[in-house]
């Protein structure tokens, strides 16, 4: 596990770029316009990178599965609730991690 990368301010950061894409997920499914798909590519590739950065201890419990899950049809609505399922278990995951490392 990378310690710095699991610093709050790092980790802020990865979410507040999720967010912003979170919402025109949610907009592209609404709209129905078909942007969801390509828009749910880049919130993979976001969260594939925070993993890869911050190291697989962040990832939630079946958290390859789940990511598998949804990389095979990123454009269905159910991978989206699924993203966004796995985007707040690692922001709790990495808080309880940082909480552990500044006790231990």
């Amino acid at each position: 596990m990378n310690v710095e990368a699991i610093a709050k301010e790092k980790i802020d950061a990865w979410f507040a770029e999720w967010t912003v894409l979170e919402a025109k997920i949610h907009a592209a499914h609404d709209a129905r316009n078909g942007e969801a798909k390509g828009l749910m590519g880049e919130a993979i590739v976001l969260f594939d990178r925070l993993v890869q950065e911050a190291g697989d201890e962040v990832l939630p419990i079946n958290g390859m599965d789940r990511l598998a899950f949804i990389q095979a049809k990123p454009g269905q609505y159910a991978c989206y609730r699924q993203l966004d399922e796995l985007f707040k278990e690692t922001k709790k995951r990495t808080a309880r991690l940082r909480l552990q490392v500044t006790k231990g």
